[in-house]
């Protein structure tokens, strides 16, 4: 469906991507990640032809990025572009007929969306009226209603409660298996665990990890440690034996510098934390994620 190779782009200072290639596709939920200013959001524009790459090569359904490829293409940026004085339905309407949708079409499709979103009740409200979480569904709407084959999404649940997170993983889920492609960028490692099937991992312009996301966890071993506990787990950082610490409130995630470490782990948390759960497992998304950007140095996360 998707196949960009070897792009790359420069600014005067900066070399913003470089040599990043990918390929998506029909039916699947590709994740591309990295944190914030890897390269994901000058990669997705190059993707959709809004900016030129400096090298590189972009074919969606085999061909290069023409007007015919647009109608076949859904975005949704980060950034909110919605008419902010102009009602919820005719801002539907709007960006439907832009993608070729009569207007009787594009009403029926809103309002089938729109009850879908729990919004039918917002049809005449303005969007500067309605919340952060209510714009987002509308924006998502926008991307979505003429059935695209290629869906691209960048931050796709931001101002989302959980209860909607939860519809839009649903939609999301519907739209792969009627055999869309579809590219999830994020920062948010939990989500992208959650959804995606590939992943592609940019750092700094580059990409530093790729691969189907059960094999990339395979490849860092099964030497973590969910724990679950009562207490105060701030001593599990500083413990010589840990080599990456994740640590909340009463949840950490533990990657351990060998096998002869559980029992020392285990002989200082039963002393000090009241533990409910302590398994092993594959290194979590996030985990990989902090291990291949972080600066090597042992990593804690406080909550």
């Amino acid at each position: 469906m998707l196949h960009a190779s070897h792009l790359r782009k420069e600014y005067a200072t900066v070399l913003a991507v470089d040599d990043v290639s990918l390929s998506v596709k029909e039916g699947e939920m590709f994740g591309l990640i990295g944190p914030n200013g890897a390269g994901k959001t000058t990669t997705i524009p190059m993707i959709l032809n809004i900016i030129a790459p400096d090298y590189g090569t972009v074919l969606i359904d085999g061909k290069a990025f023409d007007e015919s490829t647009r109608n076949i293409v859904g975005y949704l940026p980060e950034e909110r572009g919605l008419y902010r004085k102009n009602k919820v339905l005719n801002t539907i309407i709007y960006f439907a007929t832009l993608r070729g949708i009569p207007v009787p079409e594009a009403k029926r499709r809103a309002l089938d969306w729109l009850k879908r979103f729990e919004l039918l009740d917002k049809v005449d409200a303005k969007i500067e009226e309605l919340s952060k979480g209510n714009q987002q569904k509308v924006q998502v709407i926008n991307s979505i209603l003429h059935d695209p084959m290629l869906v691209i999404l960048d931050e796709p649940f931001s101002g989302l409660d959980p209860v909607n997170q939860i519809l839009l993983k649903d939609i999301l889920m519907e739209l792969k298996d009627a055999g869309k492609a579809i590219i999830f960028s994020t920062h948010m490692m939990e989500q992208a665990e959650k959804l995606c099937e590939k992943i592609c991992l940019i750092n700094k312009g580059r990409i530093v990890l790729e691969g189907n996301l059960q094999e990339v966890k395979s490849r860092f071993g099964k030497n973590s440690i969910h724990l679950e506990y009562a207490g105060d787990g701030a001593f599990l950082s500083s413990l010589p034996y840990i080599k990456q610490a994740i640590v909340y409130e009463n949840y950490a995630e533990l990657e351990l510098d060998g096998q002869d470490s559980v029992r020392n782990l285990l002989n200082e948390v039963s002393n000090k934390l009241i533990v409910r759960k302590f398994e092993f497992v594959e290194p979590s998304l996030n985990s990989i994620f902090l291990k291949m950007v972080g600066d090597g140095t042992k990593k804690e996360v406080t909550a």
